[in-house]
């Protein structure tokens, strides 16, 4: 089932999510609903916080960018639990974007090489390494589990130009092609 996207300003996004156990309810329906909810949407990535669960799920399919970037062939998965063990290699940019922040995109400065641990959604884990994009958007997915945002990683100067285009993502006044949720409070 297709999930709206939480947009910038929601309270959620700014949360440091949970783990879960094997346990949790219906976790292989709520994966399959997150890679619908991110293919609808046309995005890469999408992290629990995204679609409202203060959680430490999230899931990436950077398979439509492996004409650029090779290792992205075939990279479909799940990241239940997922800790950060080691950010190394080139610091490089790349212009980002995200579902919960639609009309933005800025260059971000991340790590070439990110080390993982995990558990897949068999519930088995993994250690493992990542680089290029793969890490890239694995990087961008986890800031979501920490309450971080893109946006929060650009130069405070360029942040503060973004401003007024936030606030219009926090008022719902930006044209969205997905299924997104606004915050009103």
């Amino acid at each position: 089932m297709i999930k709206p996207i939480i947009a910038y300003g929601n309270p959620v996004l700014r949360k440091v999510a949970q783990p879960i156990d094997a346990s949790y309810p219906q976790l292989k329906e709520l994966v399959a609903s997150m890679f619908e909810t991110m293919e609808a949407s046309d995005g890469v990535g999408l992290a629990a916080p995204q679609i409202g669960l203060a959680i430490r799920l999230f899931v990436i399919d950077a398979s439509s960018m492996s004409e650029d970037y090779p290792e992205a062939q075939d990279f479909k998965r799940a990241f239940i639990n997922p800790r950060i063990v080691e950010e190394k290699g080139e610091e490089w940019y790349f212009n980002e974007g995200c579902l919960s922040v639609p009309g933005i995109r800025e260059d971000v400065s991340r790590k070439s090489i990110v080390v993982l641990e995990y558990y897949d959604e068999s519930f088995t884990k993994k250690t493992e390494e990542f680089t290029g994009i793969c890490a890239r958007v694995i990087q961008h997915e986890y800031d979501h589990l920490e309450g971080k945002l893109f946006v929060d990683r650009v130069n405070p100067l360029k942040k503060r130009l973004l401003q007024g285009r936030l606030q219009n993502i926090e008022k719902g006044k930006v044209p969205v092609q997905y299924k997104i949720k606004f915050y009103n409070p």
